[in-house]
């Protein structure tokens, strides 16, 4: 009789176990199909958003270099993302890493303080522009005007600074393949001559990406240049049709026949990276904007309808 009540027990508890397992099973089952279905339906927004801004781009009147990428899922959607383009101040970006870079190889660098000279005052010095002739900043107290207003007298104080050669030799270092610089901000005379600085959208969607997954130089490195783009001011481009609150870590570029913004947008559906370069032939860049502004849009709205 003990016999039987054991043989009972274990059969009931083998029992219970089978239907506590079969259930876990189903469960997950159903979750991986429902993931599945999920995956499936991304993907096919994905393909839509990608044949809608293959008609913008071959719609547009001027040159795109575009990159949207999904960081979750890894999909890019790329066009002309080699081809080099002014850079106009999109090079500020780059030019904040290389001192960041500096300031590894010397720690005293991003410590190192400026005095402010009327000659490095010149048209969009926003911020050092109302500062009094002869104020000093720190290297690092520069990146936040040169970035969140595109303050022009920043960017020619740290290219003076570190020198075009080491800006260059930093470029390089840092995984950039098609981007130089080799005059200053509003130096329309050099331009003339033919000099001028360029990039692409491969190389600005390159370093916005290392600085999304930590991997420059630190993560403590990447987090405070993200923090620093995302406290832009100038927001009429990428975050201009977004949601209020949206949150955007990006960077504008503006000269004449020139308009770019590049950037992370971060939504709570998921993260796209979205770098835009326009090279356009209108007397001003309202379409431009509005062509930047669009492609953002339709991006989000792409994550927004899972």
């Amino acid at each position: 009789m003990k016999k039987k009540i054991i043989c009972s027990v274990v059969l009931f508890a083998a029992f219970s176990l089978t239907v506590f397992f079969s259930q876990k099973i189903i469960v997950k089952y159903q979750a991986y199909k429902k993931e599945l279905i999920l995956l499936k339906k991304r993907k096919e927004s994905w393909l839509h958003l990608e044949r809608t801004l293959t008609n913008k781009v071959n719609r547009f009147k001027g040159t795109i270099g575009l990159v949207v990428k999904d960081l979750d899922k890894g999909w890019e959607i790329a066009f002309n993302k080699d081809i080099l383009i002014p850079s106009a101040s999109l090079i500020k970006v780059p030019i904040m890493l290389s001192c960041f870079y500096a300031g590894q190889d010397k720690n005293s660098i991003l410590k190192h303080s400026i005095r402010i000279r009327s000659s490095d005052i010149v048209s969009g010095s926003r911020v050092l522009g109302a500062e009094p002739i002869g104020s000093v900043f720190t290297v690092e107290e520069l990146f936040d005007p040169m970035i969140t207003q595109s303050d022009n007298a920043a960017a020619n104080v740290l290219i003076d600074y570190l020198g075009f050669d080491t800006l260059n030799f930093y470029f390089k270092k840092i995984g950039l393949r098609n981007t130089n610089i080799v005059r200053k901000m509003m130096d329309f005379s050099e331009r003339k001559e033919g000099r001028e600085n360029y990039t692409t959208a491969g190389d600005i969607a390159f370093i916005l990406e290392k600085l999304y997954y930590g991997e420059f130089i630190s993560r403590g490195v990447s987090s405070e240049c993200l923090r620093i783009l995302g406290e832009q001011k100038i927001n009429d481009r990428i975050p201009r049709k977004l949601p209020p609150g949206t949150f955007v870590a990006h960077k504008t570029g503006l000269e004449k026949y020139i308009c770019h913004d590049a950037g992370i947008v971060f939504t709570d559906n998921g993260n796209f990276l979205i770098c835009v370069l326009v090279k356009h032939e209108d007397k001003f860049s309202v379409n431009a904007k509005k062509f930047i502004s669009d492609v953002a849009l339709l991006a989000y709205n792409y994550l927004a309808t899972e």
